[in-house]
């Protein structure tokens, strides 16, 4: 048996041998089918690329039917377990875990330059005072492609490298700014004396230079943690953003904020969000019943439920669920937890669900933490950011060196008039 497709076209009675490699056809090769020699030829139809893959990677493996996800073929388990996020973005970027004398290396390089420019700073004083900090964020990524102008020379493996330090470093930097601006405070800089995520902490919460703040262990552990879960997940949306503008050969601050606009849209970076909302909506335990009815009826959706991958529990979610129990020993106890637990609990107990697969997803318990901690939900989508960066660069960079990616320039099919005439 070959490994070929065998394809009839009904409307012309010829046959057609597509070779299948890797469980794939080429999509090109539809074009060989047909009707006469100046018809453009097949074409497939995919909204919303469900089923066609874009890419060749090595970086992410997910099994939806299975609940599986890897990074470099690390169970994600393991990983949020066993290492730091700046050990998993080295995993990330350069395909094995580092040796301790990689990883002081790579942590001292992310230290040295966290940094930014105060000219930076001065861009981002001119936003109003009720920006958003995602808004703030995006445009500020995409400052950075001014300040460092070699970054355009994207096939030099050490200026790619020396801008995959900055975008990692300058995050956690430019997200607690934008912070800091949303609440009128000033801004805090880096303290080199801290770890990526206590350092984050400390730029976030401590009030002013000169005053004292000691990030909790326990709470920067859990966001390092939180971080690990959202750096990377294949190929949706923002590392699809990413990747397209990076097929133009952009600089990877341009095609850092595209990604990073991506996730600002509530069906991606701002599910967790919605998740709130809703649990806040049901308030009680008690009202639980009436909403999952609604669901049922096809009148609501229920948030933070279900994965368009996923056709199992999301690895991710798991992880997070036993994370807000630490940081609640920390903050005190969410109310809204209780709510979350027992709708999960009468969810995973009903056919409805149960058959359509729909199980807590990565969105569900996060907001709930990241609330617990002192974020307003207008942070959510920046803190998925700052952990997804490391993610987007790997996939950029695996791009970037990637013989057959090409320009991204999907089909159409057009349904508008045919020629006019005035």
């Amino acid at each position: 048996m070959s490994d070929s497709l065998t394809v009839t076209d009904n409307r012309t009675g010829k046959h057609y041998e597509f070779p299948i490699k890797d469980s794939t056809i080429d999509a090109t090769d539809l074009r060989k089918i047909k009707v006469s020699d100046d018809d453009f030829g097949l074409m497939s139809f995919d909204p919303g690329l469900k089923n066609t893959a874009v890419c060749r990677s090595a970086i992410t493996f997910i099994d939806g039917e299975k609940g599986i996800l890897r990074y470099r073929g690390y169970p994600i388990e393991e990983l949020a377990s066993k290492s730091s996020f700046l050990e998993v973005s080295f995993l990330l970027l350069n395909g094995e875990l580092p040796s301790k004398t990689e990883l002081d290396g790579w942590t001292s390089e992310i230290t040295l330059h966290t940094m930014l420019n105060e000219n930076i700073k001065k861009l981002m004083d001119a936003f109003h005072y009720d920006a958003h900090p995602m808004g703030m964020l995006i445009s500020t990524i995409a400052a950075l492609s001014s300040f460092y102008p070699e970054s355009k020379n994207i096939f030099d493996p050490e200026v790619r490298r020396k801008q995959i330090v900055r975008l990692i470093a300058k995050m956690p930097t430019i997200a607690a700014f934008a912070l800091k601006h949303s609440r009128g405070l000033p801004y805090v800089y880096p303290d080199n004396e801290l770890n990526y995520t206590e350092n984050f902490l400390n730029m976030v919460y401590r009030p002013s230079h000169g005053t004292q703040y000691k990030p909790d262990p326990i709470l920067a552990k859990a966001l390092d943690t939180l971080f690990i879960l959202h750096a990377d997940h294949e190929q949706n949306c923002s590392t699809n953003a990413m990747r397209a503008v990076g097929s133009a050969q952009s600089d990877p601050y341009s095609c850092a904020a595209a990604a990073a606009a991506a996730l600002y849209g509530p069906l991606h970076g701002g599910a967790n969000e919605q998740v709130l909302r809703m649990l806040r909506e049901i308030g009680t335990k008690e009202k639980i019943p009436q909403l999952i009815q609604q669901v049922k009826e096809g009148k609501r959706k229920l948030m933070g439920f279900g994965h368009r991958v996923y056709k199992n529990f999301d690895p991710r979610g798991k992880i997070i669920k036993n994370i807000a129990e630490d940081v609640f020993q920390v903050t005190g106890r969410n109310p809204l937890i209780d709510v979350a637990l027992e709708l999960e609990r009468i969810a995973l107990e009903d056919d409805y669900f149960i058959s359509r697969k729909l199980y807590p997803n990565v969105d569900f318990y996060s907001g709930i933490i990241y609330e617990a901690m002192g974020f307003p939900t207008s942070m959510f989508p920046v803190l998925f950011a700052v952990g997804r960066m490391p993610g987007w660069l790997a996939q950029w960079q695996e791009m970037v060196t990637d013989d057959e990616q090409k320009l991204v320039r999907p089909r159409q099919i057009y349904t508008g008039h045919q020629k006019r005439t005035i």
